[in-house]
């Protein structure tokens, strides 16, 4: 109960904070996308090395398999995902874009058990299908672009592979190291693009509220809620932890509107409302199963509950 209860907490924690990222995007603009990415994860990463040698943990050095895995994770989760949602604020409110990438759980709630051999489970597909529906509302009737819709939808491709990328990294290496890896990896991915895109312009020495949201994204957008997901995913099972996205229209919100980037009217906290009540339904007490079971004594067999 405790190591759920800590799964849910972590899982919560994450997704708020990462919600916060289509909140402050905004302020980031006139700064170079790829370059900005680049210190952040840096920044990020240094900060996460730093608690594994804190912590006494030792690097482990990854298979062909694993680093493959890690490379891919850098390319999905961080460097798309983060282009795509930079992108889908220019042309989208942040509380739309945030909402849309909360539709996470409809594929993580079905794919995730056929990636595990089982079959979905009905009611967490239901409450998937519930937040679903709460981003279907801020879609159809919160202020959005074509454009900003499709690179929205872009940022919920690379959030499921957040996800599933890492399951097969975390048993072996932990949530510490894999963020860690991960982060470190987009550096130079991030680089590439950037030169590719801005040239020698890269790079630039930010103004104070651009090096304040580079940090604000390097440490508790980036290191900390990286932990907290990756602590959480084997804790809850990805199907599950999923459905705790419903945290990221929260956290879009409150970021936009505490920094004037955005003004989510009823459409946008109407679809929240509903993600955060799939979220609810998701993790409802499991209904007690009527098993038969043989009575040695009285030689009948008699109903008893399961879980």
């Amino acid at each position: 109960m405790a190591d759920r209860r800590r799964g849910m907490i972590g899982a919560a924690t994450a997704m708020f904070l990462v919600g916060t990222l289509t909140g402050v995007s905004p302020a980031l603009h006139a700064y170079p996308l790829y370059g900005g990415q680049a210190i952040r994860y840096a920044i990020a990463a240094a900060v996460l090395f730093a608690v594994l040698r804190v912590r006494g943990l030792p690097a482990l050095r990854p298979t062909r398999r694993e680093l493959v895995l890690v490379v891919l994770l850098a390319v999905v989760g961080l460097v798309a995902f983060n282009a795509f949602v930079v992108e889908a604020t220019r042309h989208a409110d942040p509380a739309t874009v945030g909402t849309i990438v909360a539709t996470v759980p409809v594929v993580l709630a079905v794919v995730t058990p056929l990636m595990e051999g089982r079959r979905p489970t009905s009611y967490v597909v239901v409450a998937a299908v519930v937040v679903a529906t709460g981003a279907a509302v801020t879609i159809g009737l919160g202020g959005a672009t074509l454009a900003g819709v499709l690179l929205a939808f872009g940022a919920l491709a690379g959030e499921v592979g957040f996800s599933l990328l890492a399951i097969p990294l975390l048993p072996r290496f932990g949530a510490v190291r894999v963020a860690a890896y991960s982060a470190a990896a987009a550096v130079p991915l991030f680089l590439i693009a950037g030169l590719a895109e801005d040239g020698t312009r890269l790079l630039r020495v930010p103004t104070p509220s651009e090096a304040a949201v580079l940090g604000y994204l390097a440490v508790v957008v980036t290191a900390l809620a990286f932990f907290c997901w990756y602590d959480a995913l084997p804790r809850l099972g990805a199907d599950r932890a999923g459905l705790f996205s419903g945290f990221l229209p929260l956290g879009t919100i409150v970021a936009s509107m505490v920094l004037g980037t955005g003004h989510p009217g009823l459409p946008e906290l109407l679809g929240a409302a509903l993600v955060i009540a799939g979220l609810l339904l998701g993790f409802r007490p499991r209904p007690a199963r009527r098993v038969a079971v043989e009575d040695p004594g009285e030689g009948v067999r008699s109903a008893v509950d399961a879980r």
